[in-house]
């Protein structure tokens, strides 16, 4: 970010600042490869708030300080006094945060750079689209580490985006996956050295692309992905179709004239 970027909030954990357009949310415990506290889960949720509740944001970007790691799972000191109970509450406060994340209106890009591990992979899954760098490395060593487990909301997750044998595989051998295979699966659309210059470059396009209609696709995919099956897309439909955006941009096309996207 530059000095002229905006500051909508920072922490010693987490910066989130708004540039143009773009809302970044920077993972800010680079001594601790980023790893989650309570807190950054809740600075990301109110993030994700800051995104929904401004018009002029068209893209949020995820990255990790420090070069080292995206983020590194949760802070393992938090889970010392855990017992089965406690183990059910935060497994579903962390799903509702990434349920929150996976429901923003704007495109959500992940730059991954150094290990994305645990929740991190979670976080990470619930963006749109992510870019790599080559020293990138994703996984869940659970079975080896911790000896906890997943939610089947992000289960489920990540079967979808990385395929079911791979994923199984990758918890019951608790190996880490490379930015080539994670790119050959299809969970990143892009490996580079230069991760900022490339995200930028996503974050200029995804500006200049009509929100509605990004928008769309992230509410359908989201729904499928929910229901496991068809869905209910008529409201969808409707607001699409009936939105200024589209009716000014059809004569705009017939015109040939160019058109500013409102998001609305």
């Amino acid at each position: 970010m530059t000095e002229a970027a905006d500051a909508e909030a920072k922490t010693d954990n987490l910066i989130v600042e708004r540039e143009d357009g773009v809302l970044t949310v920077t993972f800010n415990r680079p001594e601790a490869r980023n790893a989650m506290t309570w807190d950054m889960y809740m600075g990301l949720a109110e993030a994700c708030e800051t995104a929904d509740g401004d018009d002029s944001i068209r893209v949020m970007v995820l990255r990790g300080a420090g070069g080292k790691a995206f983020v590194a799972g949760t802070d393992i000191a938090q889970f010392v006094e855990f017992d089965g109970p406690a183990g059910v509450a935060y497994e579903k406060r962390i799903s509702e945060v990434l349920a929150r994340l996976r429901a923003v209106n704007v495109p959500v890009i992940a730059a991954i750079d150094g290990y994305c591990v645990g929740g991190g992979l979670g976080i990470a899954a619930c963006a749109d689209v992510r870019i790599a760098s080559p020293r990138a490395r994703f996984g869940v060593p659970i079975a080896r580490t911790l000896g906890n487990c997943l939610s089947g909301d992000t289960l489920s997750l990540l079967i979808e985006l990385l395929g079911r044998a791979r994923v199984v595989d990758m918890l019951l051998r608790a190996r880490f996956i490379e930015s080539d295979e994670a790119l050959t699966a299809g969970f990143v659309g892009l490996v580079t050295e230069d991760i900022a210059e490339a995200t930028a470059e996503w974050a200029n396009t995804l500006k200049g692309h009509a929100p509605l209609t990004m928008w769309s696709v992230k509410e359908v995919v989201r729904r499928l992905s929910d229901a496991g099956g068809s869905v209910d897309d008529e409201d969808i439909v409707e607001r699409i179709y009936g939105s200024q955006d589209f009716h000014s941009a059809v004569h705009a096309f017939i015109d040939k004239t160019p058109y500013e996207w409102r998001g609305r």
